[in-house]
């Protein structure tokens, strides 16, 4: 569990509501047009922009905000080489046994093309391959939140227009004023919130955690190449500690 996040959106939503009911009751900032106006808008321009699966995707990958766990780098680092010094030791065939004891199956897969005598430039290739298309997939669900942040004030703005609107239409009948009014502006107040508070953040994260992801990816698939070809364990491991500077940058970020 992602505390930050958690506690970024709880405490966010708690200042909000803590300010509102400052200076009156909390009920004056709910309508239902408005939510209608800005969510269901949100909602239908995301799908006009992608496909259905990468809209339905998008519920899936956003549980990673909250809940994420990848292995360390360093700790990838240190397997892949005590892998490399086993297979420099006994051979190929001696790696059988960390085939199956690892839970990563982006490396055992590579480690078991390895073992089976595939050539370093098919393994590679593979390798490339899965993860051109997990890079695709990741970034997906960040540029479909990052979407979603840019509509959701854009109809924040047509709800402010169609309040403006009824109000201007109804000017004769004083009661109508108000409740235009309400559409008006609480549309503009959903959207700015929902963009800055929860679409462009998750956003942020999602990258952050796409990056962490797939750094771990480029030194399993340098790691394999290297003991593939026999490499020295020191050397690939000297390699395979420039990811280590990358991963530290972003961990600060």
């Amino acid at each position: 569990m992602d505390l930050s996040s958690l506690i970024g959106i709880l405490s966010g939503i708690g200042f909000i509501i803590g300010c509102i009911l400052l200076g009156g009751p909390i009920t004056m900032f709910i309508d239902a047009p408005s939510i209608v106006i800005v969510c269901g808008g949100t909602v239908s321009s995301t799908m006009i922009a992608y496909p259905l699966g990468d809209v339905l995707g998008m519920f899936k990958v956003s549980i990673k905000v909250f809940m994420f766990k990848i292995e360390k780098p360093e700790d990838i680092i240190a397997n892949l080489t005590e892998i490399s010094n086993k297979a420099r030791k006994g051979g190929l065939l001696s790696i059988e046994g960390d085939i199956q004891g690892t839970s990563d199956p982006y490396l055992a897969q590579a480690l078991q093309m390895t073992v089976d005598g595939v050539k370093t430039d098919d393994i590679g290739d593979i390798m490339q391959k899965k993860m051109d298309l997990t890079k695709k997939n990741l970034e997906t669900g960040s540029d479909v939140f990052r979407s979603m942040a840019a509509y959701a004030p854009a109809f924040g703005m047509i709800g402010t227009l169609i309040g403006l609107v009824q109000m201007l239409a109804n000017l004769d009948d004083p009661s109508a004023i108000g409740p235009s009014m309400s559409v008006a502006m609480i549309t503009t107040f959903y959207g700015a919130i929902l963009a800055n508070l929860l679409f462009t953040p998750m956003s942020n994260k999602l990258k952050g955690r796409n990056d962490a992801e797939l750094t771990n990816m480029n030194i399993i698939y340098e790691g394999v190449l290297s003991i593939r070809e026999g490499e020295h364990p020191k050397l690939m491991e000297d390699k395979l500690k420039v990811y280590l500077g990358n991963a530290a940058a972003k961990e600060k970020k």
